[in-house]
Order: C-alpha cells, then sequence, then structure tokens
C-alpha cells in the first residue's frame, strides 16, 4: 500500500467540497471580529471546539453562523484565496466548489453581480498565483422556495464562463426534490450542467427521485445507492458519477465506521466515484487525510488511486482541452512519484 507520504505529494482532484464549509476558523474569527459577528466563542481553540461535528443540526447552526460572517466582497475574495491555497497545500490541481451564493446575499446582502466578481478574483488569484483550475457550483437549498431555486439558475446561467460550472442542489435531503422539477427542467432545455446531493441521509428512492427529475450526471454522495441492485445497474449503465465522501458520511452517522462503509462495493460494481472532503474543517479531515484514511481501511493501491483520480478528472465539469491538460499534468505527476 503506498505510503502517507505518497498520499500528501499525489496529485489530486476534487469534485465535492464546499467553500463555506471549508473555512478555517482563523479566518472565520478574523472575518467576526471585522464585521462585529456573533460567534461562541472569541477564540480559535474554543472555534475548533464548537467546529466538531456533533449531530445535523449542529452541522447546520455552524454553517449558518460561519456564512454570517461573510459580510462584503472582499470577504469573499479572501476565503476564495485562502481556500485555494489550502488546495495548493495538498496539491489539488482542480477543485470544483460548492457555494450557496442565496445565503450569502440572505444574510449580508451582497447582491449577485458583486459576488460573482469576488469570486472570480479569487480564482484569478489560483490559477495565476497558485497555478490551479477550479470553478462553482451554484446549489440550491432545499426548502427554498421554487422561485429562489430559479433565480440561482439564472445566476448560474449568468456566471457560466466566468467562474461558475454548474448548478447544485443540497441542504436537507428529506425535504426532497420535486418542488425544484420546473428549475431542472429549464437548466436540461438549456444545456447547464448539474451535480445533486442524495443518497447519503435517505435511501436509494431519494436518488431515483432524483435522476428523475434534475436528469444529473452527477450525484454528491449517492452511497446508499448499494441498497438497490436495480438502481446501482442503472448508475453504472448510465455511467453517473458519484463524489463519495467517506468521512463526511461516517461523521453523519450514515455508516457507523469507514470499516462499513460501501465504498470497496461501488469500486468493485464498476461505479465511477472519486474521493472527497466535503466540509474538511467541520467533519476534522481534509482531502489528503481522505486518501490516506481510505486507502488503510479499503486497501488502495497507486494504480487504484490513479484510477480514481482519472474518474475524477473526466467527471469534472471541463471543456475538452482543459480536461486534457487537466489529466496530463496528473499523469506527469503520477508519473514522477512512481518512477522514485
Amino acid at each position: 500500500m503506498p505510503t502517507d507520504t505518497f498520499f500528501a505529494a499525489m496529485p489530486k482532484v476534487e469534485l465535492h467540497v464546499h467553500l463555506e464549509g471549508s473555512i478555517r476558523p482563523e479566518t472565520v474569527l478574523k472575518l467576526a471580529r471585522k464585521n462585529n459577528a456573533s460567534l461562541p466563542s472569541d477564540t480559535v481553540e474554543g472555534l475548533r471546539d464548537w467546529y466538531q461535528f456533533r449531530d445535523f443540526p449542529h452541522f447546520v447552526e455552524v454553517y449558518v453562523a460561519v456564512s454570517k460572517c461573510i459580510q462584503t466582497p472582499d470577504d469573499l475574495e479572501l476565503v476564495v484565496r485562502e481556500f485555494l491555497e489550502g488546495q495548493k497545500t495538498q496539491n489539488i490541481l482542480h477543485s470544483e466548489i460548492t457555494y450557496t451564493a442565496s445565503t450569502i446575499e440572505k444574510y449580508a446582502g451582497i447582491p449577485w453581480a458583486d459576488q460573482k466578481g469576488a469570486l472570480q478574483r479569487g480564482l484569478t488569484y489560483g490559477r495565476d498565483e497558485l497555478g490551479l483550475s477550479a470553478g462553482f457550483i451554484l446549489d440550491i437549498v432545499r426548502g427554498d422556495s421554487a422561485e429562489r431555486g430559479m433565480e440561482v439558475l439564472g445566476w448560474v446561467e449568468d456566471g457560466l464562463g466566468d467562474g461558475v460550472i454548474a448548478l447544485g442542489l443540497a441542504g436537507e435531503e428529506r425535504l426532497g426534490t420535486a418542488i425544484y422539477a420546473d428549475v431542472f427542467a429549464a437548466a436540461k432545455e438549456r444545456a447547464v450542467p448539474v451535480t445533486v446531493h442524495a443518497g447519503e441521509t435517505v435511501g436509494p428512492e431519494s436518488i431515483r427521485e432524483t435522476l428523475d427529475i434534475t436528469h444529473a450526471n452527477r450525484i454528491g454522495h449517492g452511497v446508499r445507492v448499494v441498497e438497490d441492485g436495480r438502481l446501482l445497474a442503472e448508475l453504472r449503465d448510465r455511467q453517473v458519477h458519484l463524489e463519495v465522501c467517506p468521512g463526511s458520511n461516517v461523521c453523519l452517522g450514515v455508516y457507523p465506521s469507514l470499516a462499513e462503509h460501501p465504498f470497496a462495493r461501488l469500486l468493485d460494481e464498476g461505479i465511477s466515484i472519486s474521493l472527497n472532503s466535503d466540509d474538511p474543517p467541520m467533519f476534522s479531515t481534509s482531502l489528503t487525510e481522505e486518501w490516506v484514511r481510505a486507502a488503510a481501511a479499503f486497501d488502495l493501491n497507486e494504480d487504484i488511486a490513479w484510477s480514481l483520480t482519472l474518474n475524477a478528472a473526466n467527471a469534472a465539469f471541463l471543456d475538452s482541452d482543459s480536461r486534457r491538460k487537466l489529466i496530463g499534468d496528473l499523469r506527469a505527476g503520477f508519473s514522477a512519484l512512481t518512477s522514485e
């Protein structure tokens, strides 16, 4: 099995990571002090303790409180820059970042046009100064109105080609997807790429509903598809990609431990999957740590690591030239590591 050092140095792709859920406690505290935002602690140590996952309501509480600390476009640009710097330290060459623009507008009153400018400036920094590629998936939050969902779709269309790459759907899975049927029908008609959260805290019926309504070719999580053999075969036949986040699944109690996670079965069944960190500081993880833990739990060798990384690159929302360049960079990085 490859060493921890191998996974730290390995070139990576991440498809499922939330911007707001990736903000470090140090940055949250800095923004809270600047903007007079309320937090349960005024120390980094206290915030780290508060960040620790307890249950889903507490997770939502932390997520919303952190989001409220972003009050200006400059704050948002800072968050993007620091996120990409963190990706750079892990040799993550390409990131597809879920971002909830509607929440930032709701709590900070930052219009979409100003948010888009801040996101673009952050991405430009990542490209020019760090040598990384990235794009944003704007997600609808389950529980918001269909009208709000259509507004988010409008923002996605406005941002396509300018740092926005897809429409997403997240939030409490039990609230379903049907209310947004018209939104996703419009997205399909307008050829807007789509990825949705499903099959995590709710079973395979959520995946079925989501596929039927959204026609997504990528699903965030999706791990509970293993409970329905027919659906599992369909995902394989349709080449639907699953953005798998094992550490997050264990924290949320979907599975008691990594040993009981269906990651290995999904691999054996020939499902296209990738490894991701979701909300890293809130789940006490990172993408590198996810690789280290998965390698130990599922006996991943270098060939499997390359195969999973290639899965992610092929499932990324990239044009053909960008995908070709990314795969070339990944291959060069792997070759350098495996020839040492």
